[in-house]
């Protein structure tokens, strides 16, 4: 008897235990498809782009840190280029006339500190890197604050601390062009 008892309370614990995971799965989902939904996620190849909108001038982002990375600014300006060509329908015009967006920007800085330290030595540099652009829409008012808006990105990356700069650009320079290009898109044409 002891063991049917057993058993059943074993069952019916089990049967409590499957309904707790049910519901938990059951608001995860939920709670995460209300996440998305708020933030107003979209496939990048459109973005937030008014339907009047149908050219863009993309121009050189300077570098204006204290030092200087040679690689960057021309890096940076085809990189963002060649995304916002690839995904979203806007065209490029070289001419700010024709132009009903404009990009305009610099690099801001360019900076390395020291990000940790390990019996008293420094173990870990964080290069961060900054970046001003400009996106002005030809086809609305200058309204200060709006029109043009003003985008500040910037980023850290790690590295070593027994590698120099040189090195560290080596093996970072990708990766600060993939993630400054990201976020300056997701800037200008999301919504979050």
């Amino acid at each position: 008897m002891n063991k049917l008892k057993s058993h059943t309370d074993s069952h019916r614990r089990n049967r409590v235990l499957l309904k707790i995971a049910s519901l938990v799965l059951v608001t995860g989902v939920l709670f995460f498809s209300l996440t998305l939904s708020s933030c107003k996620i979209y496939s990048f190849n459109q973005g937030r782009i008014p339907d009047s909108i149908k050219t863009i001038k993309i121009n050189y982002i300077e570098n204006k840190a204290q030092y200087v990375n040679p690689q960057l600014s021309p890096q940076l300006t085809d990189r963002l280029r060649q995304k916002i060509l690839n995904q979203t329908r806007l065209t490029q015009t070289n001419n700010t006339s024709d132009a009903h967006y404009e990009i305009s920007g610099s690099i801001t800085s360019y900076t390395v500190t020291t990000a940790g330290i390990s019996n008293q030595q420094t173990a870990t540099n964080r290069l961060t890197v900054g970046a001003k652009i400009t996106l002005i829409n030809h086809l609305e008012p200058l309204v200060s604050g709006k029109n043009p808006r003003d985008i500040n990105v910037s980023r850290n990356f790690d590295f070593d601390a027994r590698y120099s700069l040189a090195q560290a650009e080596a093996e970072l320079t990708d990766k600060i062009i993939s993630n400054l290009v990201d976020e300056i898109f997701n800037n200008i044409f999301s919504d979050w």
